[in-house]
């Protein structure tokens, strides 16, 4: 695991790599020392596995509030999205910044989410599965979402989206003075 970027403070993209032979391939995708250095919690609560079959399907823009704030740790696992981390933590540089990545199955990597990010991502093909490690449990009472295409955050897809949830429609834009930030 190599450290490849830093956009936004804590926001970090990690190489994989992975070990092929006759057989195929094999990848580390979690290693509790290799990533204690980088801000990833001791322990990881829950796994996620999202699959969606449609390209041009947007998911997000999502966070959970303290004390259900999570690091999540997100890597395609098949096809391609284009990943995007929005930081809602009042105090930091990046604060109401974005920053996005290109995550392809067939390049190995680890996107390193903190609490206090808003996280989402849009299928570049079809057949596309993502695989999430959260730090803490899903907790709906938690669970927020800005909108994916709120003009403060100037977020360019590289497509317009084709498919978003109604439950991600209604989002609102966010409001610094309204939402609650870090």
């Amino acid at each position: 695991m190599r450290l490849l970027a830093e956009p936004l403070e804590g926001v970090r993209l990690v190489a994989l790599a992975p070990r092929h032979d006759a057989r195929g391939a094999f990848t580390r995708l979690y290693c509790r020392d290799a990533l204690a250095g980088l801000g990833v919690p001791e322990t990881m609560l829950q796994a996620n596995l999202s699959a969606s079959p449609r390209q041009g399907t947007l998911r997000g823009l999502h966070y959970q509030l303290p004390p259900s704030a999570e690091t999540k740790l997100v890597t395609c696992v098949g096809g391609r999205i284009h990943d995007v981390v929005v930081d809602l933590r009042r105090g930091t540089p990046g604060f109401c910044r974005h920053a996005s990545f290109a995550l392809d199955a067939e390049r190995p990597q680890l996107l390193i989410v903190p609490p206090g990010c808003a996280h989402g991502f849009l299928t570049l093909s079809a057949d596309v599965t993502v695989l999430y490690l959260v730090s803490a449990a899903y907790d709906p009472a938690s669970e927020r979402g800005v909108r994916y295409d709120d003009p403060q955050f100037g977020i360019r897809w590289p497509v317009p989206p084709a498919l978003v949830s109604e439950r991600d429609l209604a989002h609102p834009p966010f409001d610094a003075a309204r939402n609650r930030a870090w």
